[in-house]
């Protein structure tokens, strides 16, 4: 069982924020004229103007006790807009290193792929694609003539291939119904004597 100051003290650690966005949430100020509402810029804005009208009224100890009030949500939002802007500076921090990373990345792999091109042999310059057409002028090719070459038709007494039929598939042979054998007695067959 918890004792009465823990539970006072839980109770009085309810109404700080616990992270969270401070600065749009909305506040119950308990203040000396009755409870103000809203957001901390909100809640300083009308206890500064409390402030005023005590201190035009010669009630300096009212204006005094508003600018406290005041101080106290103006520290409460300073530190919340603190949180925001360093949490926002790591993020930015943390952006521009997956950037940088991302950047290095994309150099490798266009590097590697700059590598793999020189290395094939297909993206290698290729050489000017020579004609061996026979010309009349050239006397000597080093090639051997042939019938072809010469223009000259085969001699007609080589036989002419035949043209094969096409083929037909084969058939297939029926499966053999299993034989039925008569029934015995069971005993086997005796053999002659």
């Amino acid at each position: 069982m918890r004792s009465s100051k823990s539970r006072s003290r839980a109770k009085n650690n309810r109404n700080r924020p616990s992270g969270g966005n401070v600065v749009n949430r909305v506040f119950d100020s308990s203040g000396p004229e009755g409870k103000v509402r809203g957001t901390p810029q909100q809640i300083i804005d009308k206890y500064n103007q409390l402030a005023r009208d005590a201190q035009l009224s010669n009630d300096r100890v009212a204006a005094e006790n508003f600018q406290q009030h005041a101080e106290h949500y103006l520290r409460l939002l300073s530190e919340a807009q603190r949180e925001m802007e360093a949490r926002r500076e790591e993020q930015e921090r943390q952006n521009r290193e997956r950037q940088a990373e991302r950047d290095r990345e994309r150099a490798e792999r266009q590097e590697r792929e700059a590598a793999a091109r020189q290395a094939d042999p297909a993206e290698a310059p290729q050489p000017d694609v020579m004609d061996f057409a026979p010309e009349a002028s050239a006397p000597e090719s080093g090639l051997v003539e042939t019938p072809e070459s010469q223009g000259e038709a085969p001699p007609a007494e080589a036989p002419a291939k035949k043209e094969k039929a096409p083929r037909r598939p084969r058939a297939r042979k029926p499966k053999a119904a299993a034989e039925d054998t008569p029934a015995g007695d069971g005993d086997a067959p005796e053999a002659a004597e």
